[in-house]
């Protein structure tokens, strides 16, 4: 593990982004890092995919949900 140096700005978006995530900080920028290395890596493939296919990865179930519509 090591230190890494950000801009404040980027730290303040990370705080708000924990608010609506439920992520703590550390677990939001390794998020936003890793989602941000698989696009570079995967660039055919949408951010919607590739999300997707992280959380099938880790296990998670699709579940039928009901989208409210705007």
């Amino acid at each position: 593990m090591g230190i890494v140096n950000i801009e404040d700005e980027t730290h303040d978006q990370l705080r708000r982004a924990c608010a609506v995530s439920g992520r703590s900080i550390n677990a939001q920028a390794n998020f936003w890092i890793r989602i941000g290395m698989l696009c570079e890596l995967n660039p055919g493939i949408s951010l919607q995919e590739l999300v997707a296919h992280e959380l099938r990865d880790a296990g998670v179930e699709s579940l039928p949900v009901r989208l409210a519509r705007r």
